[in-house]
């Protein structure tokens, strides 16, 4: 199995695409390149009405499903052209996928991103669909990160806390042989919210 991997994500803060090309082959990762691709405000507004309960259409969420596919590649294609690395070299892409609607107090999770579409445009095999198997076993499914965290952070006779502010922000808590990690609370989310209304006063 190769070494280069590349991560995808697109958090709740829905502000865009986010590709991450690391090499493994080391002690530590190391991240060789990244590409942003910008979420459009008319995809940001699609996505946000999806993300709220109430009556919305599944042709809605599938056209959002291939866009967000698209996206992705291009975020994939940009990482990759700013290293100089051919998509042949890339083991896989991890593919987390847009949020848009969380309730694991019910048993479910939905992310969309087509991950089909995206290892059909890329050329590389994607994993994807990482939340609901921890859903299913009874978890949260959310967040993903302790177990990596675990791996690349953990030193012995050193207690560390990792704190990830993403749209909703969480800790990973490190100490003995104990992993604790949970969602802690609104971030982003809370000042993109308040910034948003300022932010369409200064385009006029």
């Amino acid at each position: 199995m190769g070494s280069l991997f590349v991560g995808l994500m697109s958090g709740t803060s829905l502000d865009g695409a986010d590709a991450v090309l690391v090499d493994f082959s080391g002690e530590m990762p190391m991240v060789l390149a990244s590409c942003e691709k910008p979420f459009s405000l008319a995809m940001r507004n699609r996505l946000e009405c999806l993300c709220q309960p109430g009556a919305d259409g599944l042709d809605e969420a599938g056209a959002c499903n291939v866009e967000l596919a698209e996206i992705y590649a291009e975020a994939v294609e940009g990482a990759l052209r700013s290293a100089g690395v051919t998509h042949t070299r890339v083991t896989a892409i991890g593919c987390h996928g847009q949020t848009v609607r969380h309730r694991p107090e019910l048993g479910f999770t939905l992310q969309l991103g087509d991950p089909a579409r995206l290892a059909e445009i890329t050329g590389i095999d994607v994993i994807a669909d990482f939340r609901r198997r921890d859903v299913a076993a009874g978890g949260q499914g959310a967040p993903l990160v302790p177990a990596f965290h675990d791996i690349v952070f953990r030193r012995d006779g050193v207690a560390r806390a990792i704190v990830n502010i993403g749209g909703i922000s969480n800790v990973t808590l490190l100490a003995d042989h104990s992993l604790i990690g949970f969602d802690s609370g609104p971030g982003n989310g809370l000042m993109d919210a308040w910034i948003a209304p300022q932010a369409q006063v200064h385009r006029r």
